[in-house]
């Protein structure tokens, strides 16, 4: 009896993995270089430029793996680059995001997870982030905790129930950031990583470093 349709199928079973980590580390990397595609979307000729650069690549996609016995998966993918392309909205010159960073002084926003200010419920929160703050934000830009960084004592990143969490600790204060999904870890790095680079004192590092080995 041939084998030949199991060996297919190993391979299938082998490829569906890589390709939806693929697709996964694509995803993660742009949301990580957020800020500076946010730069790219505020330039009209640069949006223009991209939005072409990825339709075309969408569409190579397309047409090129077609001789393949799994190309139809890649033809796929790429239609779905080249429809994002065309659906990408226009060139913006600011975002409300834009102003309230630059209105604090925030070099850097990104994820918070989700927050719980006291006894009130759970808000998604974002986190701007400049050498001397860290504002934790709700949707409408509302202020849920402000973290002074000269005075983070401990930075901890530690598996929870349901996701990740992030616990930043700064005198008798504390405050805690729990990511969920996909990408729970990624993201509650991430931020880890960019109030680190806001103001890398030794205290916070040092701790970061027991934490990482406790």
């Amino acid at each position: 009896m041939s084998t030949t349709p199991t060996a297919i199928t190993r391979e299938h079973t082998k490829f569906l993995p890589r390709l939806r980590g693929f697709v996964g580390a694509v995803l993660f990397l742009a949301m990580q270089r957020f800020p500076k595609l946010l730069q790219l979307h505020r330039n009209e000729g640069s949006w223009t430029l991209f939005r072409v650069a990825l339709g075309c690549f969408g569409a190579a996609l397309v047409i090129l793996p077609l001789g393949l016995w799994n190309g139809w998966i890649t033809a796929i993918f790429g239609l779905g680059l080249f429809v994002v392309a065309v659906l990408l909205p226009p060139a913006e010159l600011e975002s409300s995001t834009d102003r309230k960073a630059r209105e604090l002084g925030a070099q850097t926003v990104v994820s918070g997870g989700e927050y719980q200010p006291g006894n009130a419920p759970a808000t998604q929160a974002r986190l701007f982030i400049s050498p001397e703050h860290v504002w934790a934000l709700d949707s409408d830009f509302h202020p849920l905790v402000v973290v002074p960084v000269g005075e983070i004592s401990r930075l901890r990143l530690e598996p929870g129930k349901s996701g990740w969490v992030l616990q930043v600790r700064w005198g008798d204060n504390k405050a805690e950031f729990t990511y969920h999904g996909v990408f729970a870890e990624r993201f509650a790095r991430l931020a880890e990583e960019s109030i680190l680079a806001a103001n890398p004192s030794p205290a916070s590092v040092a701790s970061k470093h027991r934490a990482a080995g406790a």
